[in-house]
């Protein structure tokens, strides 16, 4: 194993410190290790989504409440009733297993993945997701660009995927999703007494990274430093995951630096909050640090773990700024791309945040 990736598995957040784009004060090791601590006690929020479309006037006061307080607390909130069709959830899981299953490594190779605007969108092996540290996940990221939605002339189903019947399943989940999107924004929005429409225009049609993970079946009697994916925080608004069927999400909560495992309901929808929403409410709405460990039932160690997170963005052009009337801003605006890439670059390399040919 590459040195940098073996000393990944002891490193911590704050050795990557100068690439953060706002405060993380927190201090953990980006894998688990024996001196982390559990809440066990620590039951993350289950926010009724129906509230906030069938709930009449008390109703969307209850889900901006238990929503906004819970992402406040902790950055993590469980959606329940969100009317999302849990099929796709299930046909999704399907092609996951079969993209990762099926096709050779050659054939994933082909698409490797590659920036296209702020984003490192496509293919990741086994242990490369980034160069810190050996994820034992293999990663696909598809952002709008790859999809068909007919915003694209010159789009070619095959510069994107290896079959496209892959593009034409997960495209109904995306959509799906993307109705999400106001309503989640404009609950954060109205929990912060911002207008709640100020970012209507930023996320209609905006791009977003659409995550396939597939963590395979851990080796029972084989040594497995350094987790399944390693502590982070997200670079994005908030980030849309539908509950995974095998445990070993795990969330830091900041108020005891004290770990909690993420036990969402099947069929739920589990929504974190990331860097770009840390910027824009001035540390109110902290970036959620998370990971992904072996369950802890061993019997699940025969089955490979699935899960397909959304990211949501905003377009590269955009500024971040702090929300008006938010006291004392402590960040100055900046152009999203340049915060996104200048993150990311821990993952990727420092030229990573170099601005591409066309880029202002």
């Amino acid at each position: 194993m590459d040195s940098k990736l073996e000393d990944g598995t002891r490193a911590y957040n704050q050795d990557f410190s100068r690439y953060d784009q706002v405060d993380k004060l927190q201090r953990y090791r980006l894998s688990e290790g024996e001196q982390d601590q559990f809440d066990e006690d620590y039951q993350i929020k289950t926010c009724d989504y129906n509230d906030l479309h069938n709930g009449g006037e008390s109703g969307i006061k209850r889900f901006t409440e238990d929503f906004g307080r819970s992402l406040e607390d902790i950055g993590f909130a469980i959606l329940s009733n969100h009317g999302i069709d849990t099929g796709l959830y299930d046909e999704a899981n399907e092609l996951i297993r079969e993209i990762f299953e099926d096709y050779s490594l050659e054939s994933r190779m082909k698409f490797r993945a590659q920036r296209q605007g702020s984003v490192n969108q496509g293919y990741f092996p086994i242990k490369e997701t980034t160069i810190i540290h050996p994820d034992m996940v293999e990663g696909w990221v598809f952002c709008r660009r790859a999809f068909d939605l007919g915003e694209n002339p010159d789009y070619n189903v095959n510069d994107y995927w290896p079959d496209p019947k892959f593009e034409a399943s997960f495209r109904k989940l995306v959509l799906a999703h993307e109705q999400l999107f106001l309503p989640l924004m404009q609950s954060i929005l109205r929990y912060l007494k911002v207008d709640s429409t100020l970012y209507d225009k930023k996320l209609t049609k905006t791009n977003f990274g659409f995550r396939l993970n597939y963590y395979p079946p851990i080796p029972k009697n084989e040594s497995f430093e350094g987790g399944r994916m390693l502590g982070h925080e997200d670079v994005d608004l908030f980030t849309i995951l539908p509950a995974a069927s095998i445990e070993g999400l795990q969330a830091l909560h900041r108020g005891n630096m004290k770990w909690v495992r993420v036990d969402a309901p099947a069929g739920s929808i589990i929504i974190n909050t990331g860097d770009y929403m840390q910027r824009i409410t001035n540390d109110r709405l902290p970036s959620t640090t998370h990971r992904v460990s072996k369950p802890q039932n061993s019997v699940l160690y025969d089955k490979p773990r699935i899960s397909f997170p959304m990211a949501v963005y905003v377009w590269e052009d955009e500024i971040l700024e702090v929300l008006p009337g938010l006291d004392n801003p402590k960040y100055a605006p900046i152009r999203a791309e340049e915060f996104h890439t200048k993150i990311t670059s821990k993952y990727y390399g420092d030229d990573y945040a170099d601005p591409m040919p066309g880029s202002p």
